[in-house]
């Protein structure tokens, strides 16, 4: 049987995760909310759409449970984490939402609050942070560590053993070699190749990776 869901945040990434759960069982939306008006809301979604807190505590009141919740949240990291933990604290559960395309291996983690979407692949003994993203085809090789807040943006790969800080973005098509570590809040240019450890807050760009002048 599905389970109620909402999501939060109706733009670009709600588009993501709407047709992600409509292609499985598990999932039932029940309504979208957004802190900011919604001049386009989705379409083809016949569920209520929020309007800011009140609307959303509202809306609980009216219930007899809980639905779970999923932040749809892709271009900030922080805020992305920000919603989640304020949806938890609201009484909701912070599923982790696989595409049915998707490859997650059996013995790798996913913290609360991830979203796996289609043919992404999380390999052996991979370790995911709560909120982490990986997009469209990306790959997370074996025994990589992301920490919370990591967005690994569509066909970017990140070679095995690599461990990256909290809330690091990895661009489109970027490749991350064995075994390196990018620090928190770090940002890697879309296509680099990154053959050494990025430190926290550094932007680096290219193939091989330089640092942006600051």
């Amino acid at each position: 049987m599905a389970e109620d869901l909402l999501i939060w945040g109706a733009t670009g990434q709600a588009r993501v995760l709407h047709e992600l759960i409509g292609q499985g069982q598990a999932w039932r939306l029940v309504a979208l909310g957004d802190r900011q008006a919604v001049p386009h809301p989705l379409p083809a979604m016949a569920v209520p759409l929020l309007h800011g807190e009140p609307a959303l505590l509202s809306w609980l009141a009216g219930r007899s449970s809980s639905p779970a919740a999923a932040a749809a949240i892709g271009s900030d990291n922080r805020a992305r984490l920000a919603v989640l933990a304020w949806l938890q604290g609201l009484g909701m559960p912070l599923p982790s939402l696989v595409h049915p395309r998707a490859f997650v291996a059996a013995d790798a983690h996913l913290a609360e609050g991830c979203q796996i979407l289609a043919q992404a692949a999380v390999c052996s003994h991979a370790r995911l942070g709560r909120g982490v993203i990986v997009n469209t085809a990306a790959v997370v090789e074996h025994d990589c560590q992301l920490d919370e807040g990591v967005h690994i943006a569509p066909g970017a790969v990140l070679a095995g053993e690599c461990e990256l800080g909290a809330r690091v973005f990895v661009g489109a098509g970027a490749v991350l070699m064995p075994r390196l570590r990018i620090g928190a809040d770090a940002v890697i240019g879309a296509g680099a190749v990154v053959l050494h450890d990025v430190p926290s807050g550094a932007r680096v760009v290219g193939n091989p990776a330089r640092p942006l002048p600051s």
